[in-house]
């Protein structure tokens, strides 16, 4: 069976964003595109292999419905519903997630 790959528009702006920062501001446009396949290519594993990744917990311990794979240091936030995966964020690791994904918990 395989899943159905879902990217948000936010997800799609954070990979244009990651591309933009390496190619233009570090200037190494062949590492921007590396790394943008990179990172969709372990997004790619998700059509074959379920629940795959890090569960995302809450600084409180709660259990988010997110996880995420990693690519180098960036980490593909998702959910899966059946066989539906669905692509919220793509956020550089060094980042607060937390706070990115669910601002009004960043203090828990």
């Amino acid at each position: 069976m395989s899943n159905t790959l879902h990217y948000s528009p936010e997800s799609l702006q954070d990979l244009d964003e990651t591309f933009d920062y390496i190619a233009v501001e570090k200037q190494n446009p062949i590492a921007a595109q590396n790394t943008i396949q990179g990172i969709r290519s372990a997004i790619s594993d998700l059509r074959t292999l379920d629940n795959i990744g890090v569960k995302v917990f809450l600084p409180n311990g709660v259990e988010t419905p997110y996880r995420f794979v990693r690519y180098n240091n960036y980490l593909a936030f998702y959910r899966q519903i059946s066989s539906d995966v669905y692509i919220d964020r793509i956020i550089y690791g060094k980042r607060d997630y937390i706070s990115i994904l669910f601002g009004q918990y960043k203090n828990l």
